[in-house]
């Protein structure tokens, strides 16, 4: 069997002029940016087709995230392929991957098997740079506030509440918590720092939820690096730092145009988060795909109460967009994990662990589909393994809660193999309200805005706070943030904020820890358990078995 990498270098790339006359993109509205990728003039075309109705949007989400894997990413091309081959005009849009789970535990991050992005070597790796340029523009902020205090503080910095950290796109473990500005005093002025994984950053939420280029600059001033002595807030534009910052951002806001091993046309742009940020592709990637297609794919991160809720709660909110209908995507080895069962022991029948693993899957349809009131379809990602009795046992699960599943074979049969899947999804499009239906209205408090998602979400019994988290939300809401959507960053593992929690877990509290505000982004950050905002690599990294050879082809992205 060829690996994920194998498939997709033996794959055809059609030229990007082709792809873009068939995402309905005109010649002078795409910049080609390499081989087989190209940057799209977003503003060009949302001038050209500003009359134009929206076409449908189709979030992708997943059951909670095992080490077994779901395929989210997968079923979400898969579904975009099938989409074309039922004659839809159909456009597909994602994150881009990061260099840290790339290199880290995750492998590539372009779909799988025959239902990939292409070229895959090129979006998992360095792409058209937008992550680079997200960096540079957070270090570049980090280097001006420092370099603020060290000539004279005008502003009256509190050094010890600095509150903006240096970012960089991979896991290091070693730099979550460091002192800079050692050495002599030419070398700057000491202070406790830390970095951010680049995906964590506030940069990326910004880029992600900015309409435009003012928009990013507007937003991009508002955030808030520090306070100063009497505790008020310092932003960026009080450093005169968000035009310098746009500058450098400017490219990275356009979207970049690529195809499926299928040859649907896709726009990947942005790659925050969703278990420590919002976990969605940018509004403007989102916004140019419904112009262009009458379907448009799109998926949240990790499982739907990380990735989906931030998509409806957050993103959804922000942009004034709704979903016509949700795919729920589950595979019944993840289902048997959630039940119980080790990764060793995942490749037999177990009905038992199944069925206790189902739970877990039931709790994230009543949040998509009585919470949020969504038309929502189970995608069933099928394995080799799988047994017709594991398979019939979730197909009847699914039925007595009145929610209709699909199997799903595109990782093997490519949109062949979501053909199903597709119809399922268009007929659902014709049954939701389009109304928006959030966790939480914008005036309820902090406290219980994040009181709603943990108990009607996640199902908790309660939310205990510390006391900095209490008097950080007291704080926010005392600047004017208290109408500000939260957004929760926990572990992606569980429902609960303890990654050893497995299915449904019953009968715990979320433990909140601290809370800040993304003043440019525009929600409160509230770090729940013990998530962080940097990872660290696994015992035996992914890059341990990534190579390339004399003729530059790589191997064991996945």
């Amino acid at each position: 069997m060829k690996s994920d990498i194998e498939i997709a270098q033996s794959a055809t790339l059609l030229p990007m002029e082709e792809i873009a006359r068939k995402a309905g993109i005109l010649p002078q509205e795409m910049l080609p940016y390499g081989r087989g990728m190209a940057k799209v003039e977003y503003t060009e075309i949302e001038r050209r087709l500003a009359t134009k109705k929206p076409g449908r949007l189709i979030l992708v989400t997943a059951i909670t995230p095992t080490p077994a894997g779901e395929g989210k990413t997968t079923t979400s091309i898969g579904l975009g392929d099938g989409l074309s081959l039922l004659g839809k005009n159909v456009m597909i849009a994602l994150r881009e991957p990061s260099l840290g789970p790339v290199f880290g535990v995750k492998g590539g991050a372009a779909g799988g098997g025959m239902s990939q992005v292409l070229p895959m070597e090129e979006l998992n790796l360095h792409f058209t740079g937008d992550i680079h340029a997200i960096t540079a523009a957070n270090n570049l902020l980090a280097a001006m506030l420092d370099n603020h205090i060290y000539q004279g503080n005008a502003l009256g910095i509190d050094p010890q509440r600095i509150t903006w950290k240096r970012c960089m796109d991979m896991n290091d473990r070693q730099l979550r918590h460091i002192t800079s500005g050692q050495g002599r005093r030419t070398d700057g002025v000491e202070h406790e720092d830390g970095f951010d994984i680049t995906a964590a950053s506030e940069v990326m939420a910004v880029l992600c939820l900015a309409s435009d280029l003012d928009d990013l600059k507007r937003r991009l001033g508002n955030i808030i690096v520090a306070y100063n002595q009497k505790g008020e807030p310092v932003r960026a534009r009080d450093l005169n730092a968000q035009g310098a910052m746009a500058a450098l951002l400017k490219e990275a806001m356009k979207p970049n145009l690529v195809q499926t091993i299928g040859h649907t046309p896709v726009l990947i742009h942005g790659g925050p988060f969703a278990n420590i940020a919002h976990g969605c592709n940018s509004v403007v990637a989102t916004q140019t795909a419904r112009l262009l297609g009458d379907y448009t794919v799109t998926e949240a991160g990790f499982g739907a109460d990380l990735g989906a809720e931030k998509f409806l709660d957050i993103k959804c909110r922000k942009a004034g967009i709704w979903p016509d209908a949700v795919v729920l995507v589950a595979t019944i080895r993840a289902l048997k994990f959630h039940g119980g069962l080790e990764m060793a022991e995942l490749g037999e029948e177990n009905l038992d662990a199944l069925g206790r693993g189902l739970e877990n899957l039931g709790k994230h349809l009543e949040n998509l589909r009585e919470r949020f009131q969504l038309p929502c379809v189970v995608a069933v990602n099928r394995f080799a393994a799988d047994t017709q009795a594991e398979i019939q046992k979730v197909m009847e699960y699914c039925e007595k809660k009145g929610a209709q599943a699909v199997l799903s074979e595109c990782w093997e049969k490519g949109g062949e193999g979501a053909l199903d899947l597709a119809r399922a999804v268009v007929e659902l499009c014709e049954t939701g309200d389009g109304v928006p239906h959030y966790t939480y209205p914008d005036d309820l408090p902090l406290m219980e805005k994040i009181q709603a998602v943990a108990t009607r979400i996640y199902g908790a019994d309660d939310v205990e706070f510390s006391d900095a988290a209490r008097s950080q939300l007291a704080e926010l809401t005392r600047l004017g943030m208290g109408d500000w959507p939260v957004c929760i960053a926990k572990t992606q593992m569980s429902l609960s904020d303890d990654a050893k929690l497995r299915g449904r877990p019953q009968g715990f509290t979320v433990k909140v820890r601290s809370a800040k505000a993304s003043a440019g982004a525009e929600f409160i950050v509230v770090l729940a358990g013990a998530i962080m905002t940097m990872p660290g690599l696994p015992k035996v990294p992914a890059a341990e078995g990534i190579d390339i050879d004399r003729n530059g082809s790589i191997s064991g992205l996945f």
